[in-house]
């Protein structure tokens, strides 16, 4: 009877591991690509707007949200985060971006979601085009949330997750503050 609890018990914790990551997002050490996004929430509201040639060299976090799965542990992650990077300084901002689903629906619905969760450094923003997400961002379907970090023109760190909450916000935060040298 223990054997066999013990077993479930670590086919279980390996199942819950592998769930979490998938591989998503541009390679790290290549140029990130054009981001062309409607701004819902930031700093250039209700303006579409390329974010990747906006920010430039500039220390950034880009999430890409599969709307069809954003959900409470998914937003305290998106507010631990935007706490976590305020707090560290300079130059840091996070730019999230939902894909699929209906764009002038979500153009709505972000609002509400800022005005809940209230997110000082983070825009919110829409890719109204294909549901797959933005061209050359390598975007995997399995990943609720794809996490790019990005410094001086490069991809330093990419994350995939199938399953998300402010726990994994330390990673994403190291390695940023890694890409910056501080």
């Amino acid at each position: 009877m223990m054997r066999s609890l013990l077993a479930l018990g670590l086919s279980l914790l390996g199942v819950s591991a592998w769930a979490q990551d998938v591989s998503s997002g541009p390679d790290v050490g290549s140029k990130p690509p054009a981001l062309k996004v409607f701004d819902v929430t930031g700093k250039h509201e209700g303006k579409e707007i390329d974010y990747t040639a906006d920010r430039k060299e500039l220390p950034t976090v880009y999430l890409f949200v599969n709307a069809a799965k954003f959900d409470r542990p998914m937003a305290r992650f998106l507010r631990e985060l935007d706490t976590a990077t305020q707090n560290d300084g300079g130059d840091r901002y996070v730019v999230a971006v939902w894909v699929g689903g209906d764009a002038a629906k979500l153009k709505d619905y972000l609002p509400r979601v800022q005005m809940s969760i209230k997110l000082d450094g983070t825009a919110m923003a829409v890719h109204e085009g294909d549901a797959t997400g933005p061209e050359g961002w390598v975007l995997n379907s399995d990943a609720h949330l794809t996490a790019v970090v990005c410094h001086k023109g490069k991809v330093a760190a990419k994350f995939g997750y199938q399953s998300i909450n402010e726990t994994d916000v330390p990673a994403v935060r190291k390695a940023l503050t890694k890409a910056i040298g501080k």
